[in-house]
């Protein structure tokens, strides 16, 4: 059946922020294909997903050249998608996509920050994606072992041969975010958009991110708002068998990150969540979203369910001084954040 969009996806379900000082706006929840999307979940149950999303006014979808499982696999869907589903509404749409992790075989595929590896992951993006261009072309992580230059020089290419209308970063240092700016308005190409990890149990980006991305006239895009699921219902009371933990291409979330201490804090957590009126999942966007800095957090989803009670999230009141002052009494470093080496300057 031709997938119709449905006509009221902007009449109120959705919010929008504007991207730091540029002329974008994006919804406050972005759909991430992290996971999900790859080969081990059928096409029918993807596509459920994002068509949920785009319903409810998410008109960013945000992928990178190694999602899936396997590498490349989520660009595969997401080009089904926009051939089969979203071709009439590219124009309402902002795609991404990045490069930066191993990718290929050989020594021009194992990521980094090179010229070559950059502008031919960007090509082969493209030709997943069934796309001309992306909206945002990001650089997955910074290279100490390529200097920024030829990266940043890169992205600029992007733009300038119009395979990108913008350009970011992903978990880069406050330091290296300024270095990363500062080129790319040599080359007419600002950096638009930082996508960090942050969540409760990961505040790193509070310790000076934040301000730099104010100072730079960036935006923020976050990831893993709900820590992999541990802020959320599905592990208060244990390990679920259909937990992410034990799918393919699940090792992202670890054992250790299932702490005790981790578990108990995300009960008090959803002790605050239930006297609010939201699950544990809504209070962790509602929180993540509180800092105005922060353009838009993305979320992932196992079925369309979830992008509801997401998108629930933002019709409840803002956090009291009151309620953010008991949530920092649980909202404390847990251990979860697997993208610290490259956000301190080493790969």
């Amino acid at each position: 059946m031709t997938y119709r969009a449905a006509p009221d996806r902007y009449e109120g379900k959705m919010q929008y922020r504007r991207c730091g000082r540029s002329g974008l706006d994006l919804p406050v929840l972005s759909l991430g294909y992290w996971h999900n999307f790859g080969d081990e979940k059928p096409f029918e149950a993807q596509r459920a997903i994002a068509r949920r999303a785009f319903d409810l006014g998410i008109v960013h979808h945000d992928l990178a050249n190694n999602y899936g499982p396997p590498y490349g696999s989520a660009e595969l869907s997401f080009g089904r998608l926009m051939r089969e589903d979203f071709g009439p509404y590219r124009d309402e749409m902002i795609v991404s996509t990045k490069a930066g992790w191993d990718m290929w075989p050989g020594p021009y595929g194992q990521g980094g920050g090179s010229r070559k590896y950059v502008l031919a992951s960007l090509d082969q993006s493209l030709k997943r994606m069934n796309l001309d261009y992306v909206d945002i072309f990001y650089s997955h992580r910074f290279d100490p072992d390529t200097p920024l230059e030829e990266t940043m020089g890169a992205l600029a290419t992007a733009v300038q041969q119009g395979k990108a209308l913008y350009v970011g970063v992903s978990s880069y240092s406050p330091e290296k975010t300024k270095e990363a700016a500062e080129l790319l308005k040599q080359w007419k190409a600002p950096c638009l958009i930082h996508q960090p990890s942050y969540n409760m149990f990961n505040r790193w980006i509070e310790q000076g991110l934040l301000d730099e991305l104010e100072r730079q006239g960036m935006g923020c895009i976050t990831f893993t708002a709900l820590a992999q699921g541990l802020l959320s219902d599905k592990y208060l009371n244990g390990i679920p068998d259909d937990a992410r933990i034990n799918r393919p291409g699940g090792g992202s979330l670890k054992q250790e990150h299932l702490s005790q201490a981790n578990v108990e804090r995300a009960r008090a957590l959803n002790e605050i969540a239930r006297r609010r009126g939201q699950s544990l999942a809504q209070l962790a966007l509602t929180w993540t979203l509180r800092d105005p800095r922060v353009s838009s957090a993305l979320i992932g989803a196992s079925r369309p369910e979830q992008i509801v009670d997401n998108v629930a999230a933002l019709a409840h009141a803002p956090l009291s001084a009151e309620e953010l002052a008991e949530i920092d009494k649980y909202a404390v470093e847990g251990g979860v954040n697997l993208w610290e080496k490259p956000s301190t300057d080493f790969a």
